[in-house]
């Protein structure tokens, strides 16, 4: 199937226990730098009506062609980020971070209005599109959340790479990686993202990357937008981050890879009742895995979040940008 319908028909109500889908109560933006393309561009985040689910509209593009659709059947490019492009080849790019804030923060419907073909990096996490959404408030609508349940065991293997998607009553997070480099070097992370504790153990984790590749990165036109403001970079021995203030977790690496995934995994276009686990994956295996689950209509079903139960709705608290070892 190209496309899932994931979310109900505008006049579907919910009851009166329903776990309820959410949207911001108030718009809300920011203006940053392209990670990739180094361009400024500036971001709105909208309110958006139940069943609508998550979209970006290039407000510089005119016409029909300026909406694109945060699914994963949009996924065009996934060298170094998720980059989405529609029909019409309007892409929008480095969806990553923001999509796993909507994801942690339990967002059903918002429309992002902005002005460039990237979304700004802010601080390389998902910390900051966290505050602007608790800043602009989140409100219940009247249709009940729904979620994607995992039926069947769904892997996609690459080489030393490999994601798959398990059976489970939440939704958690699974991650293993491996990097010569001793700075790094070998790590793992689960985490319970049913909770709400994706604010405190992930989403503060920045993207990182390596002093040495930046040239090529660049020739390639990619992480023009990088610096020490808003990645973490290992320095050419593969032994000392050159951050002066250091990392936010022991093991901020692995953690943000849990964070994109996360982003990732929100492409699905509802949340997910499963358990995933990472191998050394990036966004080109996570988008596969994708593909592959809605290829396999047996392995997956879409079910009404009851109240009470592991993926309902968490209370959310004020976020602190403070470090925490």
């Amino acid at each position: 199937m190209n496309q899932i319908v994931s979310h109900l028909r505008p006049d579907t109500k919910a009851s009166s226990d329903s776990i309820r889908q959410r949207t911001l109560k108030s718009a809300i933006g920011c203006a940053g730098i392209g990670l990739h393309s180094g361009n400024k561009v500036t971001m709105v985040l909208h309110p958006a009506e139940a069943g609508t689910g998550i979209a970006f509209r290039r407000v510089d593009i005119a016409g029909g062609g300026a909406i694109v659709p945060a699914l994963w059947s949009s996924v065009g490019d996934t060298r170094m980020n998720t980059c989405l492009k529609n029909e019409d080849g309007v892409v929008v790019g480095t969806v990553e971070h923001l999509m796993s804030a909507l994801a942690g923060m339990q967002i059903d419907n918002c429309l992002i209005e902005i002005n460039g073909p990237e979304v700004p990096v802010m601080d390389g996490s998902a910390a900051p599109f966290l505050f602007l959404i608790e800043c602009a408030g989140v409100v219940e609508q009247d249709a009940p959340r729904q979620a994607i349940k995992i039926l069947k065991r769904v892997v996609i293997k690459d080489g030393e790479r490999s994601a798959s998607l398990t059976p489970s009553s939440g939704f958690s997070v699974r991650f293993e990686i491996d990097f010569g480099a001793s700075a790094i070097s070998r790590q793992e992370f689960f985490v319970n993202l049913s909770r709400g504790t994706f604010k405190a153990e992930v989403s503060r984790a920045r993207t990182f990357g390596f002093e040495q590749e930046v040239a090529m990165l660049r020739a390639h036109g990619l992480a023009r937008g990088g610096s020490l403001d808003n990645a973490v970079v290992i320095d050419s021995t593969g032994t000392k981050v050159l951050n002066d203030d250091g990392l936010r977790y022991t093991d901020e690496f692995v953690r943000h890879k849990v964070l994109d995934a996360v982003g990732d995994l929100y492409l699905a276009g509802a949340p997910l009742l499963g358990h995933y686990h990472g191998v050394r994956a990036g966004h080109a295996v996570t988008n596969q895995l994708l593909r592959a689950l809605f290829a396999d209509r047996s392995a997956w079903e879409l079910t009404t979040i009851a109240p009470g139960s592991a993926a309902a709705p968490f209370a959310a608290q004020p976020l602190s940008l403070a470090a925490n070892g």
